[in-house]
């Protein structure tokens, strides 16, 4: 019933974030590091700004094919642009990634900073599926608790909403990868 009422409240909610970008302090995307980019849907209309301005080669998009097939790139075009994606595909409003996918997406973002490049990571709004990524990524590279991860994603991006569950995911992920390093 989740994925249901995320497709039904899909278009309502997307627009809703393109007002409150155009009437508020909200900003479409916000650079957290010198490698991530924490955002919304990048639009097609974007994908210049985004590979030139901004040096992104790589894309990590939470939301599922439906959320992205009129308005955004296609695996095809990123890759046509020298921007290479990973979907982590993840129902909108009550979804929390998998575990294996936090690995990924990290993984994957680790990979991009090594290239000397920037990686977007997105999903409808950039508030909650993409930064439950994005402070795995903190915690991984800082080994930060999950609420510095979040307060610091917050302190960039006001409007970031990691939900109980998501925080819970992180708290397993910090366990995994903080507490088996060596000290």
């Amino acid at each position: 019933m989740s994925g249901a009422l995320a497709r039904l409240l899909f278009y309502p909610t997307l627009a809703y974030n393109v007002v409150m970008e155009k009437v508020s302090s909200r900003r479409w995307f916000d650079r957290v590091d010198q490698t991530v980019i924490l955002g919304a849907l990048p639009f097609k209309s974007m994908t210049e700004e985004l590979v030139q301005r901004e040096n992104v080669r790589g894309v990590i998009t939470m939301n599922e094919e439906y959320e992205t097939k009129y308005f955004c790139n296609s695996a095809e075009e990123w890759k046509a642009a020298g921007v290479e994606q990973l979907r982590l595909s993840t129902v909108d409003l009550t979804g929390v990634p998998r575990m294996e996918d936090l690995h990924r997406g990290v993984e994957f973002a680790l990979g991009v900073k090594e290239r000397g490049a920037s990686v977007y990571v997105h999903c409808k709004a950039g508030r909650s599926r993409s930064a439950t990524v994005v402070a795995a990524y903190l915690i991984k590279l800082h080994c930060w608790s999950p609420e510095e991860a979040c307060q610091t994603l917050r302190s960039i991006r006001p409007h970031v909403l990691v939900r109980k569950a998501q925080m819970e995911l992180l708290r397993s992920y910090y366990q995994q990868v903080c507490n088996s390093q060596p000290t």
